[in-house]
């Protein structure tokens, strides 16, 4: 018989059932048990392989992924992404542009001027794998390269250049950092000179040459006008000497305005040519002499 059924034997009932469990019962909890263990086991190890393997690349990075030392080609966009825990290793590069400030540089101009300068530099990575594989340090690389190449450039230049022609000088560093930074996988995006820093000797200097030049340009001014004006006057003497009647009318005008001054006596040499003026002006029979 079978299930849970008496079996009558030599007048003795016997459980089948419990006769199969308490021969088999145990050995099936422990399978039971085992099975339990080996599927928490198979989950947390699932977790952590997940959780090992997952990566999150941000919107403006780029993953570089490195299997057993040796450099994937394929780079790693925005979004999640997995790798194989203990074998490979994600290196993530930032893409945005840096801002990174050239410390001072101190240098003697070509015109033997000594000079502090000090500049900033704006770059991006273009090339992720080559940002980590061609330099071991793609920032303080393009960092000692400005630093030189602010420093040749002083040399090269005079000092009216680096106060007045700065574009020009922009656009020298620029090309100066930017050829090495290309095989770094960097691009300068743009360089600028921030200040220049004069010795007080020399700043003193510049201001009495200024002082200097704009009382140069006044002189020239005023020796202009004066010159203009001696034109304008002497066109007016030509003037007058053509027309003695304008000569005597001018006269008369410095006359009136002498005599507004409130003087109690004035005594002026009276010309005879104005005396013929007003004979001639004077009517016929009016009896003047």
């Amino acid at each position: 018989m079978c299930g849970g059924s008496p079996s009558f034997r030599g007048g003795v009932t016997v459980d089948l059932y419990s006769l199969s469990y308490a021969h088999v019962g145990p050995w099936g909890a422990v399978m039971v048990e085992e099975l339990v263990t080996a599927g928490v086991a198979l989950a947390s190890f699932g977790t952590v392989y997940v959780m090992s393997a997952a990566r999150v690349v941000k919107q403006y990075e780029r993953g570089v992924v490195f299997r057993l030392g040796r450099l994937k080609p394929q780079v790693r966009g925005p979004g999640f992404t997995m790798i194989v825990p203990f074998v490979d290793r994600l290196q993530k590069v930032n893409m945005q542009i840096v801002t990174m400030p050239v410390p001072a540089q101190e240098g003697i101009t070509r015109d033997n001027v000594t000079v502090r300068v000090d500049a900033v530099v704006y770059f991006k990575v273009t090339s992720a794998a080559d940002a980590i594989v061609r330099v071991e340090d793609y920032r303080f690389a393009v960092s000692q390269m400005a630093q030189t190449s602010l420093r040749s450039i002083i040399g090269k230049s005079e000092l009216d250049d680096l106060l007045a022609d700065r574009e020009k000088l922009n656009q020298g560093l620029e090309l100066m950092i930017d050829s090495p930074a290309v095989e770094w996988g960097v691009t300068i995006d743009r360089v600028e000179i921030k200040d220049v820093s004069l010795p007080e000797t020399m700043k003193r200097s510049m201001a009495r040459q200024a002082e200097a030049d704009r009382e140069r340009r006044a002189r020239v001014i005023n020796a202009d006008a004066e010159l203009q004006a001696s034109k304008k006057l002497a066109e007016a003497a030509k003037e007058m000497s053509e027309q003695p009647a304008a000569l005597q009318l001018r006269l008369l005008q410095t006359v009136v305005a002498v005599a507004a001054e409130k003087n109690s006596t004035l005594v002026l040499p009276f010309p005879v040519e104005l005396l013929r003026f007003l004979e001639r002006a004077a009517p016929p029979g009016s009896g003047a002499s």
